[in-house]
């Protein structure tokens, strides 16, 4: 049997863009992707610590170094700049791999979202 368990964390990123105009998906400075060994395209949840929403997206980096977080399509009604998130990939597993899995965790800098 497998379960699904939390694979990456971002932790406290704040928004710095909200995109109607694109087809979908959520930007990620790459660093922070990398970071958390999260890939181009892997599903995502967005928690919205502002005003509780909860989304599913797909990734896609954005500039290295840029701190970009940046909520695209019909998402960006669900965030405002400066809102604060939680971004959580998943992955499924055997039990008994999960029960010794260690999920990358990343704490960016709370101000610019960068790496410290």
């Amino acid at each position: 049997m497998q379960i699904q368990v939390v694979k990456s964390k971002i932790h406290r990123v704040k928004v710095t863009g909200a995109d109607l105009n694109y087809i979908g998906s959520i930007t990620i400075d790459e660093d922070l992707m990398d970071a958390a060994n999260i890939i181009q395209g892997e599903k995502i949840q967005v928690v919205n610590n502002n005003n509780g929403e909860r989304l599913d997206t797909y990734v896609i980096p954005g500039p290295r170094n840029s701190g970009e977080i940046t909520l695209n399509g019909a998402a960006a009604h669900k965030v405002s700049i400066g809102d604060v998130l939680i971004l959580i990939t998943y992955a499924f597993m055997e039990i008994e791999e999960a029960k010794v899995f260690k999920p990358s965790l990343v704490f960016p800098n709370e101000i610019n979202n960068l790496l410290q």
